[in-house]
């Protein structure tokens, strides 16, 4: 499939809409009451699968998506959708908070669910991208009313009030076919590249692993002469003239920070929070800290330097269990809050390859063994977890390791950087094409001649094809019995 060659339609018309402009000649604006009606059907069971609306991905399975809200006892009562159906949250509609739904299930009481009519002449693997698409967003968010921008809600009468430019069906199903051919080679591209990026945080890993606990000597990037047994598990063995060490011996007394209250104006000062750790990538950066106030008498001991680190005391979870440390290398007076524990490294060490060891220990998850759990918030035991056993090399060889990791972390960060900006260009490239497709600015109908005949809606969490079953293609018979109703 080329995009290379697409070209605009030969002829346009005004479409009387500013968000749309020149559309087909041959294309109609359709009012949404013309194609959708509203499906207000209740689950009787509440057994259904649950589905949620996701910005990135549509509507799908509630359990294939990191959804913190609790689930409720019962979903009796919730709305029913099924494979075909548009499905809206009222309240994040303008935030591409809707889609078209590929599986049968139920939703919350507060989204909309809307279906094709009957000989409406609407696809809905086309209305899918086209009410997704940046150029429909506009009427998305003028028609979402409310205060604030939180708080904007689509009526079910606000949106059937909207236009919906619809090609004949035929060119409905072409575009369907090439956007969603489309798609699945741009996520294939962008699977690619952060398939790379995460190859590239394993090996800056294994960079830190290997020099730290003197897998290779980084001066010569050849393993050390000898070696000798360091009596820990996780560890093995060490060059013969490194020592083993407890953690603590490398920084002077762990002090706890302090809290503070919200800014006032006066004893303002710069305050590191735990949500000031950055874990968007392997190892834990610092973000720029916020501002508290915390009276003269509270910062006595607690103001921190340049070159501290930083351990994470209290806070984590399961899959990010406490423990992490950052290194503070910022210039302004600050302190830390009470959820974090000062380490000032003594002056025989580098702080920089303690902060690695640290982040050893973190990667390891052996700081998992140092954690008591108390009220649903992980504490670190601070006393165990500084007597944990770690390597120490000769002070010049800590500052020949560190300046070996420092320059591996700069050019794969480079590299990680570069890629991300290759998945931002391909997002919105994506993004882009979309638009143009569904407002008929590009005509495909001819890429789409040589493309298999797909469906895009049939697709699972991963979104690989799935394969057509009656539990999730076919509506119950009960539904089928409502949906001969008039």
């Amino acid at each position: 499939m080329s995009v290379d060659g697409l070209r605009p339609y030969p002829a346009y018309r005004n479409s009387g809409l500013d968000w749309l402009g020149e559309m087909p000649e041959h294309w109609d604006v359709r009012r949404g009451k013309t194609v959708f009606r509203c499906i207000d059907e209740r689950s009787e069971t509440g057994s259904e699968e649950l589905l949620t609306v996701s910005s990135d991905r549509g509507i799908i399975p509630r359990d294939s998506a990191s959804v913190t809200m609790f689930k409720a006892r019962s979903y009796v009562g919730h709305k029913l959708c099924r494979p075909g159906d548009l499905v809206i949250n009222s309240l994040w509609a303008w935030s591409r908070g809707l889609g078209v739904s590929r599986y049968h299930g139920i939703v919350s009481t507060a989204y909309g669910v809307y279906r094709v009519r009957r000989n409406s002449s609407a696809l809905p693997d086309f209305i899918h991208s086209l009410v997704r698409s940046e150029a429909f967003n506009w009427e998305l968010r003028v028609r979402s009313k409310g205060i604030w921008i939180s708080r904007l809600q689509l009526t079910d009468a606000s949106f059937l009030r909207a236009p919906l430019p619809l090609p004949p069906l035929a060119e409905q199903r072409a575009i369907a076919r090439f956007l969603d051919a489309a798609d699945r080679r741009i996520r294939r591209y962008i699977r690619a590249k952060e398939r790379l990026i995460e190859l590239l945080e394993e090996r800056k890993r294994a960079l830190v692993h290997e020099a730290v606990t003197g897998r290779i000597d980084v001066r010569t990037g050849q393993p050390y002469p000898a070696y000798k047994d360091s009596g820990i598990e996780w560890l093995g063995k060490v060059p013969e003239h490194w020592e083993v060490r407890r953690l603590g011996a490398t920084t002077e007394r762990l002090v706890t920070g302090t809290w503070g209250s919200d800014p006032t104006g006066r004893d303002d000062i710069v305050c590191v929070r735990v949500a000031d750790f950055d874990r968007q990538r392997w190892g834990v950066d610092l973000r720029e800290p916020t501002l508290r106030s915390v009276p003269l008498g509270e910062r006595q001991g607690r103001l921190l330097a340049a070159g501290d680190l930083l351990l994470e005391k209290s806070g984590g979870g399961d899959l990010q269990p406490v423990g992490a440390v950052v290194h503070f290398d910022h210039d302004q007076e600050a302190v830390a809050s009470n959820f974090i524990g000062r380490m000032r490294v003594r002056k025989q060490n580098s702080a920089r390859y303690v902060l690695y060891l640290n982040s050893i220990l973190y990667a390891l998850r052996i700081t998992v063994r140092s954690i008591k759990q108390t009220t649903g918030i992980q504490n670190l035991d601070v006393g165990a977890y500084l007597g944990e056993s770690v390597p120490l090399p000769p002070p010049s060889e800590q500052t020949a390791i560190v300046g070996f990791l420092d320059a591996a972390d700069r050019r794969i960060l480079r590299h990680i950087s570069a890629t991300n900006r290759q998945i931002a260009l391909l997002k919105e490239y994506r993004t882009r094409l979309i638009a143009d497709v569904v407002t008929g600015k590009l005509d495909v109908r001819e890429a789409a001649a040589g493309l298999p005949e797909t469906d895009p809606l049939a697709t699972n969490r991963d979104g690989t094809e799935v394969i057509p079953t009656e539990s999730n293609l076919q509506p119950t018979a009960h539904d089928m019995a409502k949906e001969a109703v008039p």
